[in-house]
Formats: structure tokens, sequence, C-alpha cells
């Protein structure tokens, strides 16, 4: 299984999909996925900015940075992440998962089921400590935390218009008065 995991990574690794395009992998599945909508990046743009003002000196954002963790086959690219200052150092668009501080995903209205299944699966598995997902095709809000081999451990939900108890490293309410629904 690990070594499949390694090949179908380093096939991934090799393609260049064509402009505003990307590609991820869960498991034995290459996931391409096209670059979101401008209401997908006015909400990512909201949250952003909250993230921002209470953002660790030592952490950074990233937007579509690959997020891989070769020894679970998984390589994520969420619309925002938060990563050490020192990952510049690494080079490249490839980060360590375990380094990043959260993953937050905007569900896009064309593949769901990659954000709401596949990465409530694999970012636990990756490491990652908080996966904030917001779904503005209903206007809900999910906050995953304390991730295990087996999942996260705890989820808050809520809807647009909710304040979002994000812990630390950023400590805050993140304010979701603004963000906008998909047309229906």
């Amino acid at each position: 299984m690990v070594e499949s995991n390694h090949r179908i990574l380093s096939y991934a690794r090799t393609l260049a999909p064509p402009s505003g395009w990307k590609v991820e992998v869960s498991g034995d599945t290459v996931v391409i996925t096209a670059t979101p909508s401008t209401l997908h990046q006015f909400n990512l743009l909201s949250l952003r900015r909250q993230f921002e003002a209470h953002r660790p000196a030592d952490l950074m954002p990233s937007e579509n940075t690959d997020l891989a963790s070769p020894n679970v086959g998984k390589l994520r690219n969420p619309d925002l992440t938060y990563i050490p200052l020192s990952a510049v150092e690494l080079g490249g668009n490839e980060v360590p998962a375990e380094q990043a501080a959260i993953a937050v995903e905007i569900v896009s209205p064309s593949n769901p089921e990659n954000d709401l299944v596949g990465k409530v699966r694999d970012y636990p598995l990756m490491g990652i400590p908080l996966y904030l997902l917001i779904d503005p095709r209903e206007g809900d809000i999910t906050l995953y935390s304390e991730p295990s081999g087996s999942g996260y451990h705890q989820r808050w939900i809520g809807r647009f218009g909710d304040r979002v108890p994000i812990p630390a490293p950023f400590d805050f309410e993140l304010a979701t008065d603004a963000l906008l629904r998909y047309p229906v």
C-alpha cells in the first residue's frame, strides 16, 4: 500500500495541469479541480483578512500550496493555509502537511465531495490540526480540530452569520456575516 501511494504521489507531481487547474492526491485517486469563481475568491478574501489580523508572527498565509504527506499518500492543496515562515527555505510549491497550522476550504459547487468527504478524511491523517470548511451552497460552516488517525475528535458547526471560535495559534472569533452564498 505504501509503495502504491508513493507511485501515485510521484506520478501526480509530474502532471502539469492547464492554467486554471490544480492537482491533488487522496490515497489511490488523483483529483484535478478547476480554479474557483469570483464569489469563492470574495469569501476567501473575507476569511484571510480576519486570519491576518490574528496571525502569529512566525506563520505566513499561503493560497494553493501543496501540502504533502508521503507516508499516507496524500497531496492536498487547500484554498488557504498558514505555514511556518521557515517553509520558504524548502523552496518549491510543496510543504510537509504537518507544518500547516490550518487548512481552509470553501466548498466547490462542482465537486463538493472533495471538501466534504475526501478532505475531512485526509486532513487529520496528514496531521493538520484545524480544518475550517465553508459551504456557500447552504451557508454552513464546520470547524474540525483535534486530529488523529481516525479523524477529527472535535467539530464545531454553525451557519453564515455565526462567530466561529478559532483556537490557538490564532485565538479569535471569526465573523462570517459578510460571507456570500452561491446563487440558487
